[in-house]
């Protein structure tokens, strides 16, 4: 794998001046609770086709962070926008639907239907998503064309998502991500369960689809091994305060 260029730790601005895909503005979250859980992060911007790696151990917040973002739980104060979007000004359904549209999402388990075929979980996000479904003129087309640039083997459209390897499903799982050209795609360590040779191959292989279609990536992982590959990296500790109450 040819290394991307790699910027400070602590740098939490874009690397260009390209409009901003997503900003954070002094947004603050606390978890409700015995021993609750406070994240302040008070400004942290990525720029259209960034691939960005966030670090951070277990507990430093990657996961609320990631719930913020995707409008899952919203701040107690701040401004958090996608797309130019304030995301609190949404309401529960708005924020369903807007996610859907704006935010393709690779988990680290996949989450794939196991009993669906790969053609049917890659379409999923556009039955949910009306002005994502009207970017693709052809979504089956689409479909084939993302499993072919993702190194999937012929005919596997019409295999069951369970059937395959977990390299397999893990590129299953970013074509279904793709579809549609959302501006911004969200991986949580979907490479933790890979070795060495298949995460390199699954990351060139991101990253030449977020190139092609102007997407940014932001990536969350425990692994600084991976920085070199990624634009830019982010470390928790550098974009966000955490704050935990005694029990």
């Amino acid at each position: 794998m040819t290394p991307q260029p790699s910027t400070s730790a602590a740098c939490s601005k874009p690397l260009s001046d390209t409009a901003s895909v997503l900003q954070l503005d002094d947004v603050r979250y606390r978890w409700p609770g015995r021993a609750s859980f406070g994240l302040h992060v008070p400004d942290l911007s990525l720029a259209q086709a960034e691939t960005i790696l966030l670090l951070g151990e277990s507990g430093s917040g990657k996961s609320t962070l990631l719930s913020l973002i995707c409008g899952t739980i919203i701040a107690d104060t701040g401004r958090i926008s996608v797309s130019g979007t304030d995301i609190a000004a949404l309401s529960a359904g708005q924020r369903d639907r807007f996610r859907a549209e704006q935010i393709g999402l690779i988990f680290q388990q996949f989450n794939l239907l196991p009993f669906a075929n790969v053609q049917d979980n890659i379409l999923l996000p556009l039955k949910f998503a009306p002005e994502r479904r009207n970017r693709v003129t052809d979504p089956n087309t689409q479909a084939a064309q993302l499993c072919n640039d993702l190194g999937l083997p012929t005919g596997v459209m019409s295999a069951k998502a369970g059937t395959l390897s977990v390299g397999q499903q893990q590129r299953v799982a970013a074509a279904r991500a793709l579809i549609g050209m959302p501006p911004l795609i969200i991986a949580d360590e979907p490479t933790s369960s890979l070795d060495a040779a298949t995460q390199a191959t699954f990351l060139d292989l991101l990253f030449a689809q977020s190139r092609a279609h102007g997407t940014t990536v932001l990536m969350v992982s425990h692994d600084a091994r991976l920085s070199d590959q990624f634009d830019r990296v982010i470390h928790m500790a550098d974009v966000a305060q955490t704050v935990r109450d005694a029990a």
